[in-house]
């Protein structure tokens, strides 16, 4: 496990060092949002299906996408109960809540529990995502973005999740799996190569994303209790969780690996959108993906013990 935090950690850093020194007079943010775009809408997609159409399909698939629910719950609830009576101004609160909640489960998650547990784990981060923390994140936490930033929502939430791509993917993917229709050859190597890209690229834009912003002094209190909770205190309670509704192996570890993921690069969008603290939420991205490097390999190797 720490040779695979130490391999995404150095793609990470290229996308840090890439930020700073800004090769070939292309700025980190122009070229995040264009390789993220492409991700999003062609190489992410891609990978769903191939993955979704060959994956098992049972249980394990509710049963994952309580656990992410779950997660998503458990920090929100957390950071409230922190925070609820903060004398700090409600575009602070929002953008800790937004942090505390959503991990960057298919950015991070995917190519460190593939890298980790093996292709079949690629299935797991995907549910994991796809299957609850995205849909919460496009209605439960565009909803409390826009509340805390005081601007009304526009927009059904439905009509969000419908311009998402790789849930188009999944929803194929998901039917052909059902329908048990065999993969051609031709499809499946396209599949391959196109979703060959999203691990490297996802890493790489992650390294883009991450800035230092803002005063140090202001914002480390602050941070310290969302990386708790982000990294320690949710994984800790999905641990609990999965075993109660029947996640036990290695299917447990990945589930439990996905919970102690770091805040998600997306939330910036949310935070610019909803006029949140952005600042601060890209800090608390920088400082929770930093530590995930050291705690990723600590869950590991106890989830191993146990």
């Amino acid at each position: 496990m720490f040779d695979v935090i130490l391999q995404a950690g150095a793609l990470i850093i290229c996308g840090v060092i890439w930020r700073v020194t800004a090769p070939l007079g292309l700025d980190a943010e122009t070229l995040r949002r264009s390789l993220t775009g492409v991700v999003y809408v062609l190489l992410l997609p891609a990978l769903v299906l191939l993955v979704l159409w060959r994956a098992p399909m049972g249980l394990n698939s509710v049963r994952i996408a309580l656990a992410a629910a779950a997660g998503v719950g458990v920090g929100i609830l957390a950071a409230w109960l922190l925070f609820r009576r903060s004398k700090q101004p409600n575009m602070v609160v929002g953008a800790l809540l937004l942090a505390a909640a959503f991990p960057n489960a298919t950015y991070l998650g995917l190519p460190v529990l593939e890298s980790a547990l093996g292709p079949w784990a690629r299935s797991v981060a995907i549910q994991y995502d796809l299957f609850a923390c995205t849909p919460l994140l496009l209605s439960f936490g565009i909803a409390l973005a826009a509340h805390y930033g005081g601007i009304e929502q526009k927009g059904h939430p439905v009509l969000a999740l419908l311009r998402v791509p790789p849930l188009w993917a999944a929803a194929a993917g998901i039917t052909l799996n059902v329908l048990r229709w065999r993969q051609p050859h031709i499809v499946s190597s396209l599949l391959q190569m196109l979703g060959g890209g999203v691990v490297p690229l996802m890493l790489f834009s992650i390294g883009l994303g991450l800035r230092w912003a803002g005063s140090w002094r202001r914002q480390i209190p602050l941070l310290i209790p969302i990386v708790i909770i982000q990294l320690l205190l949710t994984p800790l309670v999905i641990w609990g969780v999965a075993g109660i509704i029947g996640l036990h192996g290695s299917m447990l570890v990945a589930v439990v690996l996905e919970a102690a993921m770091p805040s998600m690069v997306l939330g910036i969008v949310l935070c610019d959108r909803y006029n949140l603290d952005t600042s601060l939420y890209a800090m608390a991205v920088t400082v929770s993906t930093a530590g995930s490097m050291v705690t990723l390999p600590l869950w590991f190797r106890i989830l191993h013990a146990s």
